[in-house]
């Protein structure tokens, strides 16, 4: 496949029609935040083999253009916690470079839902659900949304590679030089996946 596939081009995924059911194209893949705003992916990720957690998510403009990036050995924890430091440690890094319009991309719904307090907790808020929530309430616009595993591939990409870091400390910008002249970096290309009606 080719690497350099544009936005513009994915975005013109067409449905096939195969049978005599009716389909419908739904587009899984990066898409590029507004003119303007920056885009967030993040992701955690769990490996019971080696009994360690890790999370990691870069940040890139509207034009597809890594910015930052960011990957952390986390020890043991479950996935959902290492999804919420990945959340976490992208929301602090784009606070602290300034950035004032955020789109934040999770392919974690559950994530999603609690910091956006569209489900119930029984018992005590978890404590960076809270820190979640108090970064998202500072004076500046950020949208979350929910993407399939497809579309947040880098931010995969970089949390399964905090297993290989010699520390647990957050790592910045460790392989922006290898992927920087990659449009929207490591192999996210449009998928187009057909869906009977």
């Amino acid at each position: 496949m080719d690497l350099g596939v544009t936005a513009t081009e994915t975005d013109n995924c067409r449905h096939n029609m195969w049978s005599d059911n009716q389909h419908e194209t739904t587009f899984i893949g990066w898409r590029s935040p507004r003119e303007g705003w920056v885009k967030l992916n993040c992701d955690g990720s769990h490996n019971d083999r080696l009994r360690l957690a890790g999370c990691g998510g870069l940040l890139r403009n509207s034009d597809g253009t890594w910015l930052k990036g960011y990957s952390r050995k986390l020890g043991n924890c479950d996935a959902l916690h290492a999804e919420m430091w990945g959340m976490y440690l992208g929301l602090d890094l784009a606070r602290r470079e300034g950035i004032m319009h955020l789109h934040v991309e999770s392919d974690s719904k559950v994530l999603i839902d609690m910091v956006t307090k569209k489900s119930n907790f029984k018992g005590n808020i978890p404590t960076l659900v809270s820190r979640i929530r108090q970064l998202l309430d500072l004076n500046w616009q950020v949208h979350l949304s929910h993407i399939r595993r497809e579309g947040n591939r880098s931010a995969d990409w970089l949390a399964n590679f905090s297993y290989s870091l010699s520390s647990f400390d957050v790592h910045f910008d460790i392989v922006c030089k290898k992927f920087r002249n990659l449009k929207y970096t490591i192999k996210e290309y449009a998928y187009c996946i057909d869906v009977t009606i």
